[in-house]
């Protein structure tokens, strides 16, 4: 048996012991809600209960095992990244050989910020001595014409002041046909016949040229490889918002990642931009099909990524993700109504992939992907479907009508399982003295950890009210669209977040109501369900503000490794938080945080 031969029997093994796992998981959980639900047998709202809780927990299953696999291959692993991505690297010390277009991909975005990230990126690679194997391509699809004026004026500036070490090409497309992926297509078109790759960016995309060359190099000697994807980071932030997500994104995200690339392997992940495509593959079989019909889930993907990934490994290349938390950056959304708004984009996107599943020829984990991707946004009708039951099953009944010893053990089995990617990583980064240092000590980690999970058990309900009002939306024409992004720290107008949210603010008031009737000794955990939604609109504009951001970064809590000891790299972005969030001097002299952490490496 051949090397590759031996490599795609282990990836088999690997993907049958991993459904193995979903499956057991997925009955066990089942039978034990079946049994919970038995007192005075089986009416209509137990069986809607049933579905509806089986519908949610493909999910939940899912990141428990890969927090579990990823947790176990970064504590037994010597390299975790090769474990999981195990393909050449390349040789650092060598010329890079290829050529490659920095894609750039902008729509109405805030021009100054973008020539910073812009003029940083370019600069590194000139100060490396790589920027000859490097084009940029501003690729705009600005809908108003004194954003455009704007991004030219910032082109003219990038090619007068690079002129004769990188070229700097500017175009604009005033019908963004195709959104982002119809952006590309577009330069794929004019200019992809003069590069081998395409690294692509989003407006608020930065990455180190370590980062870079890195991505390129494992391109160039990995022929096979089609698309291969950095781990994105969120920057440092001065944003409240920002800062506590992108804390607990960082710290699921690691285990999570690792876990999941175990099995995908080759089917990885693509997440639009931070990631280098392999430009002939790439036009020859990823141009996206435009979906038949009327309505908001016709006419042109979304959620162009997935399937571009799909297309990738279908034609036969390779799609991977480098579990490397160094170098590779991103902006997050800095108040909840833009998050949610971003989230409502995927959510129509990931249900156009239903009419993309019985496409032929799609590997069988590729079109598992595809599934999985719908099922995400569907949990979220299925939840408020579960809870609204329940609710209305322990009015309707004059018994106990469910079993609280099985109740309790299912609820917090289900809740370990929620929790379990961060709380995998955590237990990685409490075993590593660098990292205990980097994310500024085991008691800040916990503090930290503590709160976020608690805050994000009150933003999941408000979330999943608005992921169901949404797709109710949808069966009625309604459609999210693609306009500009919201990226500067800005408070919110109350009346704006009021009239975006009262549907969260019912929901978290008949929650409440509801709890007041009940054993608080029963329902205390569902607390957070009931308060979050009704204080969405407080939490939103609170956390919208410059002041509450300040005092975020000032009490040192959710802190990031950027943050401990700042890489080089972003001394050239000027961020707020850097400046504002050092180490406090009572914090060094208590062991909490070392001055000379080093950024955390997985």
């Amino acid at each position: 048996m051949s090397i590759s031969e031996k490599t795609a029997a282990n990836m088999t093994t690997r993907r049958i012991v991993f459904s193995f796992l979903l499956i057991v998981s997925f009955v066990g959980l089942a039978a034990l809600m079946t049994v919970t639900l038995s007192p005075g047998g089986y009416s209509a709202l137990d069986l809607f209960i049933l579905a509806c809780f089986m519908i949610t927990l493909p999910w939940t299953i899912i990141g428990f095992w890969n927090a579990v696999i990823g947790l176990s291959i970064m504590r037994l692993s010597k390299n975790p990244v090769e474990a999981v991505c195990p393909i050449d690297h390349g040789d650092p010390s060598a010329r890079l050989k290829s050529s490659t277009a920095l894609l750039s991909c902008v729509r109405d975005e805030d021009a100054e910020s973008l020539e910073v990230n812009l003029s940083a990126m370019v600069s590194q690679l000139i100060r490396a001595g790589q920027a000859e194997n490097f084009t940029l391509y501003v690729l705009s699809d600005t809908s108003m014409d004194d954003i455009a004026l704007q991004e030219q004026q910032l082109t003219a500036r990038l090619s007068e002041r690079f002129e004769g070490q990188m070229e700097v090409v500017y175009r604009r497309r005033t019908d963004n046909k195709g959104f982002k992926a119809g952006n590309i297509e577009d330069f794929c078109d004019r200019w992809g016949d003069q590069h081998d790759f395409a690294l692509v960016l989003d407006a608020d995309s930065f990455m180190s040229v370590e980062a870079i060359t890195g991505l390129v190099r494992r391109m160039e000697a990995n022929p096979n490889v089609g698309i291969l994807q950095s781990l994105v980071v969120g920057l440092p932030t001065d944003s409240a918002f920002a800062r506590i997500f992108q804390f607990g994104m960082r710290l699921g995200m690691r285990s999570y990642t690792i876990g999941s690339a175990w099995w995908q392997g080759d089917c990885g992940p693509y997440w639009g931009h931070n990631a280098v495509l392999r430009l002939k593959p790439f036009k020859e079989h990823c141009r996206l099909p435009e979906l038949p019909g009327n309505g908001p889930l016709s006419g042109a993907i979304l959620s162009h990524d997935q399937v571009e990934a799909v297309l990738m490994r279908r034609a036969g290349y390779e799609v991977r993700v480098l579990p490397l938390e160094t170098g590779s950056y991103e902006v997050n959304p800095p108040h909840l109504l833009e998050f949610i708004r971003r989230d409502l984009r995927w959510c129509q996107g990931n249900l156009q992939y239903r009419r993309l599943l019985s496409m032929p020829d799609l590997k069988p984990v590729s079109r598992a992907q595809l599934a999985l991707a719908i099922l995400m946004f569907l949990g979220s009708p299925a939840w408020i479907g579960f809870m609204t039951a329940a609710a209305v099953l322990g009015i309707v009944t004059d018994y106990m009508p469910y079993r609280p010893d099985t109740g309790a053990l299912l609820f917090f089995s289900v809740l370990t399982m929620v929790f379990a990617p961060k709380l995998a990583t955590v237990a990685d980064v409490l075993a590593r003295a660098d990292l205990r240092k980097a994310f500024g000590g085991p008691v800040r980690v916990l503090l930290s950890v503590g709160a976020e999970i608690l805050y994000s058990a009150m933003i999941a309900p408000v979330m999943a009210v608005a992921h169901t009002l949404f797709m109710g939306g949808l069966l009625f024409g309604k459609t999210i669209g693609w306009g500009a992004q919201a990226r500067g720290v800005r408070r919110l107008p109350v009346a704006l977040a009021l009239q975006k949210l009262w549907p969260q603010t019912v929901f978290g008031s008949a929650g409440l109501l509801w709890l007041t009737g009940q054993p608080i000794g029963l329902v205390w955990p569902v607390i957070p369900v009931a308060v979050g939604p009704l204080l969405a609109s407080v939490i939103a504009v609170g956390t919208s503000t410059r002041t509450l951001g300040k005092l975020a970064i000032q009490s040192t809590l959710w802190r990031i490794p950027e943050e401990t000891s700042p890489p080089p790299e972003l001394a050239d972005l000027h961020l707020p938080a850097l400046t504002k969030g050092q180490v406090p001097p009572g914090d060094q002299q208590q062991g909490l945080v070392q001055a000379d952490a080093k950024p955390a490496e997985a």
